[in-house]
């Protein structure tokens, strides 16, 4: 239910943000727009290259699948590509985890959400990563996701703000992340929470334009 609860939230900002760009092309003296795409394995390509001397990004990366193209989009939106995991959404097994997402939250910000229950405010000794490349300006980084303050439903994980630059950026996030749901207090569970660690297998990968 929390995931519900935040896809209903995201899609609402994903309306209005469709709703104002209809607005602007709304007068016949405007051409309609036209779609923009971007080719995977060209894209990851070019991420690997900016990561060369990274080689957990670049691990990550031989496990997305790179195949197609993918429509770009404008934040706040989930990447086009989402994340497989060991613990999937419900935390039973492999299968779909999550999505990386784009933000415009004081700054241009990269995130994740998905996992089962809600992400543990002690990240230990997990750590979710995101490598990213301006495809227009060439800037590249990679940038640690540790930000996760929402309430009351904490189910996103966002780097600060990041200077990526205007034009056409793609991103994967790769990595693990601790997550955790309340169960009764016992002997094992002292502080009353289960935890489960989620380690991506495939990487989520988006392309976003600024």
């Amino acid at each position: 239910m929390h995931h519900l609860s935040f896809m209903r939230r995201f899609t609402t900002a994903v309306a209005a943000t469709s709703a104002a760009v209809a607005i602007v092309f709304a007068s016949p003296a405007v051409a309609e727009p036209t779609t923009q795409t971007v080719d995977v394995a060209a894209a990851v390509s070019q991420l690997r290259t900016s990561v060369a001397n990274n080689p957990g990004a670049l691990a990550a990366l031989d496990k997305l699948a790179a195949d197609g193209t993918v429509d770009v989009a404008l934040p706040a939106q989930p990447f086009q590509i989402p994340a497989t995991s060991d613990i999937g959404q419900n935390g039973g097994g492999s299968g779909v985890y999550g999505s990386g997402i784009a933000l415009d939250i004081d700054g241009f910000r990269l995130g994740f959400f998905g996992g089962p229950g809600t992400i543990s405010p002690n990240q230990g000794n997990a750590k979710l990563e995101v490598m990213w490349l301006n495809l227009s300006s060439g800037q590249s980084g990679t940038a640690v996701l540790n930000e996760h303050q929402d309430v009351p439903v904490d189910t996103t994980i966002r780097t600060a703000a990041l200077n990526t630059g205007a034009g056409l950026v793609v991103a994967a996030v790769y990595g693990n992340l601790w997550h955790r749901w309340p169960v009764p207090v016992d002997e094992a569970h002292p502080d009353g929470f289960a935890y489960q660690l989620g380690t991506i297998q495939q990487p989520s990968f988006g392309a976003v334009t600024r």
